[in-house]
């Protein structure tokens, strides 16, 4: 079995994807809890939820960036291929 460079390459871009994929668990788990806490605080305090639910999401889109880069670092590995050629 002959493995040239540019099978290599291909091989270390899908892994590189799968791994950059692992990256969108974090921002899913924090924003669970975001969203479990502030359903929480509303409970308690219903006439703040104006306010709660605004921090929430502001919260949440932020974190779900983490997740977007690593989709886009996946896309460019599996998509984009530079070194091959």
């Amino acid at each position: 079995m002959n493995i040239t460079g540019e099978d290599l390459i291909l091989a270390c871009s899908a892994i590189g994807a799968g791994l950059a994929v692992i990256a969108g668990i974090g921002p899913g788990i924090g924003q669970g809890i975001a969203a479990g806490h502030g359903a929480s605080a509303v409970g308690r305090n219903p006439g703040a939820q104006g306010k709660i639910m605004t921090t929430m999401l502001l919260g949440q889109a932020v974190a779900e960036t983490t997740g977007l880069y690593g989709l886009l670092i996946a896309m460019l590995l599996l998509f984009v291929k530079p070194l091959v050629g």
